[in-house]
């Protein structure tokens, strides 16, 4: 699976080049280790297309449903051996954290998605001879009925199992909508290790290139979030990513409502909350722990203390009050004889 890098956006162009493949001789360069020893790039348009710097780092493609889009690709062999590299296009789409990629030659994709609107001709296999550029032209059909927008596609060129994406920014002419919702939000971990997850839905039919802002409020007012800043992910249109953001700021002992806003150019704004419990669990669990100590020598000093009566309520005779165990019993003073006699 080709993982597309994005380039900063230039002006689309709309280029009509001749069919013909041309082979240009090219320096020679060994191939490092892990490259295929080729390049695919598009190929340098008119003077007067070309963006600053004299490169395209990408295509871009624009026009009505039923045109014929023309443009060409440059293949490099920069080593001494002959490469045959084949060509094919291929719908691209985000991936689960936000990467752009193109689907395998394996994944049916989208029925009818961009990439099965490319044609190489008799170019979808070139063989390039030792350090020689061959540039190879193709082209996109709109189909008819096929709607307004961006179309997310890429060529793919690949040779004994490697595979190179060039991306292609494909517009349909006519209406463009921004539009794109806020989902799942939630905080996960505490301290420095905070973060709040966010899902990202593009429901237009616009490429986004969303800005996000962070706000949290707390019973004891609000809690520094994140200020607004600019998403590294070029959303497309239909997909989804699951995204985290970094929370430094998040509190100790607090409850808080998190709301996460995210807006992007065209008018596209949208906005989600959850609500999270801060509690410093080992400060409160080692308060937990004293408190549980505390309650267990006083119980333990009480039952001492009650063993201690009851031992002295044996001792003396079984109950306050005298021997017969009667409380408010006397003892009955000693009887003496009279006898009349003298003591």
């Amino acid at each position: 699976m080709p993982v597309l890098h994005t380039p900063r956006r230039v002006p689309r162009l709309l280029l009509v080049l001749p069919a013909a493949a041309a082979l240009l001789t090219a320096p020679a360069h060994p191939a490092a280790a892990g490259e295929p020893g080729w390049t695919a790039e598009p190929a340098a348009g008119r003077a007067a297309a070309r963006p600053p710097g004299g490169a395209r780092p990408s295509f871009y493609l624009e026009g009505a449903p039923a045109a014929v889009l023309e443009d060409r690709l440059a293949l490099t062999n920069t080593t001494d051996q002959e490469r045959t590299v084949t060509l094919r296009g291929a719908d691209a789409y985000n991936t689960a954290d936000g990467a752009l990629a193109a689907r395998p030659a394996t994944s049916a994709g989208a029925p009818g998605g961009a990439g099965s609107w490319f044609s190489f001709g008799a170019g979808a296999t070139v063989k390039i001879p030792p350090r020689t550029r061959a540039v190879v032209p193709f082209t996109v059909t709109v189909p008819p009925a096929s709607p307004p927008g961006d179309h997310p596609a890429a060529v793919i060129a690949a040779e004994a199992g490697r595979e190179v994406g060039v991306r292609v920014h494909l517009r349909v002419s006519g209406p463009a909508l921004a539009a794109l919702t806020v989902e799942d939000v939630a905080v996960r971990g505490r301290g420095a290790a905070a973060v709040v997850a966010y899902t990202l839905v593009n429901r237009g039919n616009v490429a986004l290139a969303p800005e996000l802002d962070i706000r949290a409020d707390g019973v004891f007012g609000e809690v520094p979030g994140r200020g607004p800043r600019t998403v590294p992910v070029e959303l497309l249109p239909g997909q989804r990513v699951e995204l985290t953001e970094p929370w430094p700021g998040a509190p100790a002992l607090d409850r808080v409502r998190v709301t996460v806003t995210v807006t992007a150019p065209g008018g596209a704004r949208a906005a989600a909350a959850a609500s999270a419990w801060f509690v410093p669990w080992r400060a409160a669990g080692w308060t937990g722990l004293g408190l549980l100590a505390l309650g267990g020598t006083a119980s333990a000093a009480l039952f001492l203390v009650r063993g201690r009566g009851l031992l002295r309520w044996s001792a003396d005779g079984g109950a306050p009050g005298g021997p017969s165990g009667k409380r408010g019993a006397r003892t009955p003073a000693p009887e003496h004889e009279l006898t009349g006699a003298r003591r």
